[in-house]
């Protein structure tokens, strides 16, 4: 008996209501960047730790507006700060959901996937007529073991 670990069934008006909000989803978060590599590991990352001390230093900061030289924009750190605190748990929430759509794709590729195999056995066991022999060929194409060659002298 093959697994089915999720039957999930979508009409073409939820498509097209996901697809909606997707796409209101990415118009509202037009702002949002995207990294290199090389940016993401030299730029100074805010941990628990230090977010307090960011936290404190900018009450004192805005307390003490006279410290700032000009260079120095409260007003752009107080904004990033306020936009982290509405943002993150909304971040939550999309991870979550990234995470639970990544399960959901890798049990629906496994249910499929199950599902072939034990048609797969089925066919080599009972199967005759050219479909299942064509059927049979091709999926025994994709478990074919390849023998690795012995090393060279």
């Amino acid at each position: 008996m093959s697994q089915n670990l999720i039957s999930i069934a979508l009409s073409n008006e939820d498509l097209a209501a996901l697809d909606a909000a997707l796409t209101t989803v990415e118009e509202k978060l037009a702002g949002l960047i995207e990294l290199s590599v090389d940016q993401r590991r030299n730029l100074s990352k805010m941990g628990d730790k230090s977010e307090a001390f960011c936290r404190q230093a900018l009450v004192l900061l805005a307390e003490n507006r006279q410290l700032l030289p000009p260079g120095l924009d409260l007003g752009e750190a107080e904004n990033d700060l306020r936009s982290l605190d509405q943002l993150r748990p909304r971040f939550a929430r999309l991870r979550r959901l990234v995470a639970n759509a990544d399960d959901t794709e890798m049990a629906l590729g496994s249910d499929i996937l199950g599902f072939a195999l034990d048609g797969y056995a089925v066919a080599k066991v009972i199967g005759k007529g050219a479909a299942l022999a064509t059927m049979k060929e091709a999926m025994s194409a994709r478990y074919t073991r390849r023998r690795s060659e012995p090393p060279k002298p």
